[in-house]
């Protein structure tokens, strides 16, 4: 009877353990946007930059370079919580300085889709991968009844 009750507790603390872990497969499909990336806009030349901060976190940085001043536009994280991946950006003089949490809605090798509805504009951030040195991120969504979008194709450069 006590071996029975044992096997009954290490069965339930390996099933209870298991569930705490969180499987880093979803964050890891994203990993291909790490790195420094470019895109030439209105504004100059625009970068992005990504870095891993742990298992289940990547930070970016969206940000301009003037002479030897950065400018900081946009920090971004990028965070698995249980099975799902959010990606949390704060924009300058946006939302109050505050951050927007946008949920995964699609991902695959070589896409990741995320999506606010309920957020004024955009509600849909997207990063496409075209090539290993190559991605499209694009933010889009409808304002005052229209869809608007915008893409910013980018390269690699680190």
């Amino acid at each position: 009877m006590k071996s029975k009750r044992l096997f009954i507790v290490i069965v339930c603390f390996v099933f209870f353990c298991s569930w705490l872990i969180v499987d880093q497969s979803l964050i890891n499909k994203a990993a291909w946007v790490i790195g420094t990336w470019e895109t030439k806009t209105q504004r100059g030349i625009v970068y992005e930059t990504w870095t891993k901060v742990s298992d289940v976190e990547f930070m970016g940085m969206n940000y301009t370079l003037k002479d030897s001043d950065t400018a900081v536009m946009e920090n971004i994280q990028l965070i698995q919580k249980q099975n799902s991946l959010f990606y949390i950006p704060t924009v300058k003089n946006q939302n109050n300085n505050l951050p927007v949490s946008f949920s995964l809605k699609t991902i695959s090798d070589n896409q990741l889709v995320f999506e606010n509805a309920k957020h004024f504009f955009p509600q849909i951030i997207s990063y496409r991968r075209v090539r290993d040195d190559s991605l499209v991120a694009e933010i889009s969504g409808i304002i005052n009844g229209r869809e608007r979008k915008q893409a910013f194709p980018m390269r690699r450069i680190k």
